[in-house]
């Protein structure tokens, strides 16, 4: 491509502070932001990002399709919320006008095993107007392709287990309720636990039906299995709250965690294949104490054992500089709604994004 790459940015919060700024700095332009929050509506991007003006303000999310269809981006960032369901106007929007879009929504990672009707939905519409959509991150080097590598490196293979932390005071109060912060433990059982305690019909109908609530892991593990050739028999998940024996303020939640009560969970996701390898993988979100930290810790069993320790990744900051990386290859890739399993694997940008395009 030999102009700079049109870039819009869905969710001007937190996480847009870093990736669009690190759409400039890779070369391409931010054309556009949006976002429903009053307190950034009008606001120029570069007051966000804390840069000169760039001459592009955040418009409301009812401007949303009118601002897209005069700026026309090659892609959109969406920033915003976890579940697949909480993006699907967004994915939508841009898979009507033929825009490919990018997102940091955990499920839509591998959204196959969790969603399938919304997959296949957003993917009919994405084939048919000639784009793609898919979701990336974090989860896409530190619990997918460096797990991934690791067990290429194997000469045999048994399970894999992971285990990654995780603040979610630096993610927003969608994200930080979804983990239960805050709640009592009578309250995260009903609210939180209680979906663990059904059998697999009644998931599988709450699957098939969109109804379910995934853990992070329930989409990191089919996104392993499908990259490593799996084939899943059975997979469980189990949530389980997190305390601080103090109380802790959450500026996210605008509250005080009272000790003893839910500062997040601790959710654990056990996949069976037919090839006999099991993948456990947990996730722990939660509001910090002052002695907490971020850390990544995964094992490949098998010959050889061989475990990987990330500790303190700053996980804002590599969530979006991967997002950014993946620009090309998401612009790159077939119509449809894609796992990045199904893609060329990540690489650093030496270059201008737009010298990535084929």
């Amino acid at each position: 491509m030999d102009r700079k790459i049109r870039v819009a940015q869905y969710g001007a919060g937190k996480m847009s502070v870093y990736s669009m700024r690190y759409v400039y700095e890779k070369g391409a332009e931010i054309v556009c932001a949006i976002d429903i929050n009053p307190n950034v509506i009008g606001k120029d991007i570069g007051e966000i990002i804390g840069t000169e003006n760039k001459g592009v303000v955040v418009s409301s999310v009812e401007q949303a399709e009118q601002v897209l269809r005069e700026t026309m981006p090659d892609i959109c960032i969406v920033t915003t919320m976890s579940l697949l369901s909480d993006v699907e106007d967004a994915l939508m929007l841009c898979a009507r006008l033929g825009i490919n879009a990018i997102t940091t929504c955990e499920e839509a990672f591998f959204s196959y095993n969790s969603n399938p009707m919304l997959t296949n939905k957003i993917n009919e519409l994405a084939i048919q107007n000639n784009c793609t959509i898919a979701g990336s991150g974090y989860q896409d080097i530190y619990w997918g392709e460096l797990i991934s590598a690791i067990a290429a490196s194997s000469h045999s293979l048994k399970k894999i287990k992971g285990s990654s932390s995780y603040n979610v005071e630096d993610y927003g109060i969608a994200l930080a309720e979804a983990h239960g912060a805050g709640l009592t433990m009578e309250e995260f059982d009903e609210k939180i636990a209680s979906v663990d305690r059904m059998s697999d019909e009644e998931r599988n109908h709450l699957i098939n039906s969109g109804s379910y609530s995934p853990s992070y892991m329930w989409n990191v593990n089919g996104w392993l299995a499908r990259k490593l050739g799996l084939e899943v028999t059975s997979q469980t998940q189990k949530c389980v709250p997190t305390t601080y024996p103090t109380d802790i303020d959450s500026s996210t939640l605008n509250m005080t965690v009272k000790a003893g009560n839910a500062t997040g969970m601790s959710a654990v996701v056990t996949t069976t294949t037919k090839e006999g390898i099991i993948i456990e993988s947990e996730c722990i979100g939660k509001v910090y104490g002052p002695d907490e930290f971020d850390k990544n810790e995964w094992t490949v069993i098998g010959e050889p054992d061989t475990t990987i320790t990330v500790n303190r990744p700053a996980t804002v900051e590599l969530t979006c500089a991967t997002i950014v990386n993946r620009l090309p290859d998401v612009i790159n890739a077939k119509p449809g709604f894609l796992a990045t399993c199904d893609m060329d694997e990540l690489m650093y940008r030496v270059k201008p994004l737009n010298e990535y395009i084929k």
